[in-house]
């Protein structure tokens, strides 16, 4: 996949971004919201055969793009029932927080629908209120809230909000 709207590019993760990958990957502040305040401990070279095994039928590992500059990742899963599974991080701090996140993931889930795909899910920490109502904005419909179903990696339970979109109800902020 690659989509350039602007000064944003998404592009397939490739070998060469594999130590900005680790570097975020394994810095515990950028990985803390996903439950890992200690980072994951991945290798470059482990996440360079993650993306190898990459198919556009199975998974992608994307990275994202400003003005050439990589400011973070999302990623995409396909699931039965043409369904896709989501996940996107801003990893760099001072692109956090510009509105950055809702075009994004329009350019994302707009390649997906296109790609046929009918249905996106996702989910995600209920502390991040933030990107709640980021989903929200987008049309993501809250299916319900799982109490207490993860600890992270401090033994702390966690919750989490489950969200699913469908086509007729997107709100594209990359128009």
């Amino acid at each position: 996949m690659r989509v350039v709207y602007g000064d944003l590019e998404i592009r397939n993760a490739e070998a060469a971004d594999c130590l900005q990958l680790a570097a975020w990957w394994n810095d515990g502040a950028v990985m803390a919201h996903a439950g890992f305040p200690r980072g994951l401990g991945i290798t470059a070279e482990k996440i360079a055969a993650q993306i190898a095994a990459d198919t556009d039928d199975t998974r992608r590992r994307l990275v994202i793009a400003f003005r050439g500059r990589l400011i973070g990742e999302c990623s995409y899963r396909v699931l039965p029932d043409k369904e896709a599974e989501i996940g996107i991080k801003i990893c760099e701090a001072d692109m956090q927080e510009k509105g950055l996140g809702k075009v994004i993931l329009s350019l994302l889930i707009r390649a997906l629908f296109d790609k046929g795909l009918g249905r996106i899910v996702l989910d995600t920490n209920l502390k991040n209120t933030r990107a709640q109502h980021v989903y929200e904005r987008l049309g993501f419909c809250r299916l319900g809230v799982r109490e207490s179903c993860w600890q992270d990696q401090l033994g702390q339970w966690q919750s989490a909000v489950d969200y699913a979109l469908v086509p007729e109800d997107f709100v594209d902020f990359a128009k």
